[in-house]
């Protein structure tokens, strides 16, 4: 089981940016295709945002089956805080994916050419 630890991939305590997110994304991504399991260490992070986690982990519901994220990816060292927005964050993506036609739809309908 390999360790992902976030705070080398952002370089630093503050995951902030979806592009940070997005390369956290990768690292999680390569080992979940390789059905290998995942440690993600969030040792050393202080702040933390629904951006980067969205980027992170949300994207992750559209690219694998739930069951084999529950089984491969662990996330560890997070404080409860964080959790309860990682919670959120992964109860949208799930959402989201599950109803994809539906959420686009009804958001170009909203937004129209506004985007």
């Amino acid at each position: 089981m390999e360790v992902v630890n976030v705070s080398k991939i952002v370089d630093g305590p503050l995951c902030i940016s979806a592009e940070d997110g997005q390369r956290l994304h990768d690292a999680i991504a390569s080992k979940l295709r390789e059905n290998q399991a995942v440690v993600v260490s969030f040792q050393g992070i202080e702040t933390l945002i629904s951006a980067f986690l969205n980027a992170a982990i949300g994207q992750l519901y559209g690219e694998f089956a739930e069951n084999s994220i529950k089984e491969l990816l662990t996330v560890s060292d997070m404080n409860q805080e964080d959790l309860v927005l990682l919670k959120r964050v992964v109860d949208n993506a799930k959402t989201y994916f599950e109803n994809r036609d539906k959420v686009d739809s009804a958001w170009q309908d909203e937004v129209g050419d506004e985007e």
